[in-house]
């Protein structure tokens, strides 16, 4: 196992720990939210890391790295959304939830080795800063593809995109690790 590997799958064991911690205090109450409302979740997170990095304070006492963490989870939780549609009703079981939950996050672990092996580890020598520029044009690309009803021409979907979310905060909260 490559040193990313195991870095990767220590911070997604990490997601995965609050993820079932979360799913006990609140059961699976995100099965109510509509794809939309996910991005909106994603867009939240992700524009609070970029007004700490820019102006380098918090007021709610998190600082940037939980902010990944959550990235990850609700990534998660839209590609559990976008393949099973959303209901008016929690409709799963913690045990189908993590399991769930660990399908996707296996698919994108396989992502992730096969383009970290195309892209040399260009992921270690970037900034963080730049994760979440790339974190924010994705989920800008998620809202134009929902806007058209997913009817792309030449692009990606949104699964794609959101597991490229989930692959830059996982990167960025392995490099944030030390800093919290």
């Amino acid at each position: 196992m490559t040193k990313t590997e195991e870095q990767f799958k220590s911070v997604m064991q990490e997601c995965r720990t609050l993820f079932g911690k979360k799913l006990h205090d609140y059961g699976a109450s995100w099965r109510i939210l509509r794809p939309s409302s996910l991005t909106d979740q994603l867009f939240i997170k992700a524009k609070r890391i970029r007004s700490i990095e820019i102006t380098g304070t918090t007021l709610v006492g998190e600082g940037i790295r939980p902010e990944f963490i959550a990235l990850i989870n609700y990534g998660i939780i839209g590609l559990i959304q976008l393949k099973n549609g959303f209901t008016d009703t929690v409709d799963t079981t913690p045990d189908e939830a993590m399991a769930m939950y660990d399908e996707h996050a296996q698919e994108c672990l396989e992502l992730m080795l096969r383009k970290n092996h195309d892209y040399a580890e260009a992921w270690r020598d970037m900034r963080v800063s730049s994760y979440t520029d790339f974190i924010l044009t994705k989920i800008q690309r998620v809202k134009e593809i929902e806007n058209i009803n997913g009817n792309t021409l030449v692009s990606e979907g949104i699964d794609a995109n959101y597991m490229d979310i989930i692959n830059y905060a996982c990167f960025g909260a392995i490099k944030t690790a030390d800093d919290e």
